[in-house]
């Protein structure tokens, strides 16, 4: 372990209030929830189509669905899948499985059955806490990877009974009949028989500080699944950062945070459940983002704090124009995923009165390492400064050790409390990221004087797109399984819409009538829609090293050429 200290010139920037470094975190995440319960029982914790969970009910929740797994056979460090959208069930679950020990690991709950298998198949856990509409697909899974006990979530039944009745949920394909319901369910536990348990004993043992606690899947750069080992610590550790980092907000005082960023996803789970819960804020939980929908809600509750990406600020300061409806009140955005447009910043905060600055995470790091200060010496254009405690180099990404000159880019090696100790189960993946226990991003940047830094490039050839990571070599994997198409390369092109789409680059069989729009519906039959190519171009070849590696950036320029039509 390395005993270098950088120096850390970002102190000098951070904003009133906020401390140059953090105490040490102690406890677990059910603490969390816990003391805010203590503290406030009666106040509103969740709110779902204007149906409210006091912190007290939501305790009590807690404690019944531990048991109840319990009883299901879950014991401390067992994995315990989580497929499910935003909504109460998500929260209760999330802390009922940390309150016995044992692993959450997050899903997409829209992953098609290929991409949730794959995640499967990697961390193997026997227990599963599924949107009914998904149960079906965990059911379909080989012998080998067969969930023993299947809890089915009808997440429709925590919304008021009126809306769940005259409400078509947002993100629901098709309205289904009962018996279709039934039979997707059979042979599953369904979540009201889960709460419906006995509390589980105050006395049962409880999670350690350096207990596992997530595996939070991150693309890379193989398109390969990897876990991110996340421990009790980490998480703490980021949502205390995050609060330390807005001294503005009080914990208790009706702070109220919107989560129209998905929890499955490392952002939303750290800003939108564990802070928010420290916080003792109001969760206001929307399963999509739907600008008419979070309209309504800040018509009576404005957001205090609201995590988001720049579509969404988009859309939500068109649609509140359009509609008349006030944005005042919101007194602190925080962008992540992708790059925040100065253009943006400027309307979304005259109609806010608040700030919106921009940050930066990685899932390795539980997400989030730094942000812009929540003042008027946030510098438009970088992702801000270092979080309290966490430390920065900037070295020779040939050669990690050394560090380039003040100024000049580089690799970005970080390392704090919030950073992972490795994937799960993949030891040699995890000694490639570390050097001396500092955590390589792979990002490219450089650091001005005060300490802000500004990422120049990625060594990753990740392409994000709406806040998700898309890795090419899956796509390019899928494109290649048609039989029209002989190779493909797939990258990202910029979009003032979603920071990147992805885009790919495809040699055709030669001897067959190319229909793209046939290739783009067959590719949508094997990826989520974020990863599907927004536009393919048809190409004589693809130009390639002298191994015969795919040269990324030469087909990028390629396509940009192409797209501006020169």
């Amino acid at each position: 372990m390395s005993t270098y200290e950088p120096p850390r010139p970002w102190i000098a920037s951070y904003a009133d209030g906020v401390p140059d470094d953090l105490a040490a975190v102690s406890g677990s995440l059910i603490d969390i929830v816990a003391a805010s319960a203590r503290d406030y029982p009666d106040a509103p914790a969740l709110q779902f189509f204007g149906r409210e969970t006091t912190y007290d009910e939501l305790q009590q929740a807690i404690d019944r669905a531990a048991s109840g797994l319990r009883a299901l056979g879950v014991r401390a460090g067992d994995p315990v899948a989580i497929v499910l959208p935003n909504c109460p069930q998500h929260i209760v679950a999330f802390y009922a499985v940390l309150r016995l020990g044992a692993v959450v690991v997050e899903h997409n709950p829209l992953y098609t059955p290929r991409e949730l298998r794959k995640q499967f198949e990697d961390h193997g856990a026997k227990h599963a806490i599924v949107w009914n509409k998904v149960v079906s697909t965990v059911q379909g899974f080989p012998a080998d990877l067969a969930v023993a006990n299947l809890i089915s979530v009808d997440v429709t039944r925590a919304m008021p009974f009126l809306t769940r009745t005259a409400l078509r949920l947002p993100i629901a394909k098709a309205r289904e009949s009962r018996a279709a319901l039934t039979e997707r369910v059979r042979g599953t536990v369904t979540w009201e028989t889960l709460v419906g348990s006995e509390p589980l004993p105050a006395s049962h043992p409880r999670p350690s500080t350096d207990d596992l606690a997530i595996i939070q899947y991150t693309s890379g750069t193989t398109g390969t699944p990897k876990g991110a080992a996340l421990t009790h610590r980490n998480l703490l550790a980021n949502a205390a950062q995050a609060q330390a980092w807005v001294p503005s907000i009080e914990r208790g005082k009706g702070c109220v945070v919107y989560a129209v960023l998905p929890m499955f996803h490392a952002y939303g789970l750290t800003l939108c459940l564990t802070f928010a819960m420290s916080m003792g804020a109001r969760l206001v939980l929307f399963p999509k983002f739907d600008p008419g929908l979070v309209l309504d809600v800040m018509k009576k509750h404005p957001a205090t704090f609201l995590p988001l990406v720049p579509p969404i600020a988009d859309r939500l300061l068109s649609a509140a124009t359009d509609q008349g409806v006030s944005l005042t009140g919101i007194e602190v955005a925080i962008s992540g995923a992708m790059a925040l447009p100065h253009e943006l910043v400027v309307p979304f905060e005259a109609a806010t009165g608040g700030f919106l600055v921009e940050g930066y995470g990685l899932s390795e790091c539980s997400p989030v390492l730094m942000a812009n200060p929540v003042a008027d010496n946030r510098v438009p254009g970088t992702v801000g400064l270092p979080l309290p405690g966490t430390e920065c180099r900037v070295v020779d990404p040939e050669n990690p050790t050394v560090d380039v000159p003040a100024g000049s880019a580089g690799e970005l090696l970080v390392r704090g409390p919030q950073v992972f100790s490795g994937y799960y189960g993949k030891p040699e993946e995890t000694e490639s990221v570390f050097v001396d226990g500092w955590f390589r991003t792979g990002d490219i940047v450089t650091i001005d004087d005060g300490g802000f830094i500004r990422i120049v490039d990625r060594i990753k050839e990740l392409i994000i797109t709406g806040g998700f990571n898309v890795a090419p070599t899956e796509v390019e994997s899928a494109l290649r399984q048609h039989p029209q198409v002989m190779d493909a390369a797939v990258v990202g092109l910029p979009s003032e819409h979603s920071g990147e789409e992805v885009v790919a680059a495809i040699v055709a069989d030669p001897a067959s009538d190319v229909d793209v729009e046939a290739i783009r519906a067959f590719a949508r039959g094997i990826l989520t829609p974020y990863k599907v190519p927004r536009r393919i171009f048809v190409v004589d070849e693809l130009p390639k090293s002298l191994i015969g590696k795919v040269l990324r950036r030469q087909v990028k320029e390629k396509l940009l050429a192409l797209s501006s039509g020169s």
